[in-house]
């Protein structure tokens, strides 16, 4: 493609759409990294939690009239306890074990909850109204983005300062990273450190979620919307730093943005750039941008 003959509103427009796909990667990057960098676990079912989340709001609404906003909470506390009966049923027994084991019962995990949502559901996808309240437009002079587009993406960055501010700034942040970091001594002090580990999965299960409702109303709901998006997912937390949390929020904004200019310059690389970012930051930084070696 010639750049030279790139109008600043295309190259303009094209970057907003890469922010709002970059909001969504940070929500569930945050979940992604909260569950690896405080259990250490490698969780393969965060994009079936996402899965999970949106079909919760769409089986609200088709079959009980359930409301956006009230998905916005009823998903996310669905799918955080599913997320606890996993952590205390399977991921415990295996917390002493090579982190692979962890990787293969959640990859087969995933693999049972797809396909028991293709037998019920099929694979053409289901679609989910746009709140009424952000039916219209907003008019940025460049070009004309639906109002919910841009309602997500505050929604997402005030989501992962919200939880970054939680567990960096806060006592209870302050435990679960204690807990997480040196469980016996934690005890010893009288924290209830199975609770907390219990506690953190479920927070990382809930968050998937609600990236999965905030994109409902955008995307088509399928078995496999989940699939789609973990590999990615896994990118953005290793050029993030495995288990850095502001790391994992500012990498998904970021590549969201390098995913929009690429769309400009070259739009055939525009679905394998994240990943050629990753091979770049492990060569010059394996530990990722703000990981610790």
């Amino acid at each position: 493609m010639d750049i030279s003959s790139l109008s600043i509103p295309f190259v303009l427009s094209q970057l907003v759409l890469g922010l709002v796909n970059g909001g969504f990667y940070a929500v569930l990057a945050l979940g992604l990294a909260v569950i690896f960098g405080l259990l250490g676990v490698v969780n393969f079912a965060h994009g079936t939690m996402y899965m999970l989340g949106a079909y919760v709001a769409w089986i609200g609404a088709s079959y009980f009239d359930l409301s956006f906003w009230h998905a916005l909470w009823v998903a996310p506390l669905v799918v955080g306890i599913f997320g606890v009966l996993v952590e205390t049923t399977m991921l415990r027994r295996i917390y002493a074990l090579d982190p692979l084991y962890g990787l293969l019962l959640t990859f087969g995990l995933t693999l049972m909850l797809e396909g028991t949502f293709r037998s019920l559901f099929g694979v053409s996808g289901q679609s989910y109204p746009t709140p009424a309240v952000f039916t219209e437009s907003l008019d940025f002079g460049f070009m004309r983005l639906p109002a919910y587009r841009a309602a997500a993406v505050v929604f997402s960055v005030a989501v992962c300062l919200l939880l970054w501010l939680a567990i960096e700034k806060t006592q209870l942040g302050a435990r679960l990273r204690a807990a997480t970091e040196n469980a016996a001594r934690t005890q010893a002090l009288g924290i209830n450190v199975p609770l907390y580990v219990t506690a953190v999965f479920g927070l990382g299960s809930a968050l998937a979620a609600l990236a999965g409702v905030v994109a409902a109303p955008i995307i088509q709901i399928t078995p496999l919307m989940g699939g789609q998006v973990i590999i990615v997912l896994f990118a953005i937390v290793v050029i993030g730093g495995m288990g850095s949390i502001l790391g994992a929020a500012l990498t998904g904004l970021l590549l969201g943005l390098l995913e929009g200019v690429t769309r400009v310059v070259y739009p055939q690389a525009s679905s394998t750039v994240i990943f050629l970012a990753m091979v770049i930051v492990l060569l010059v930084k394996p530990a990722g941008l703000f990981g610790r070696d």
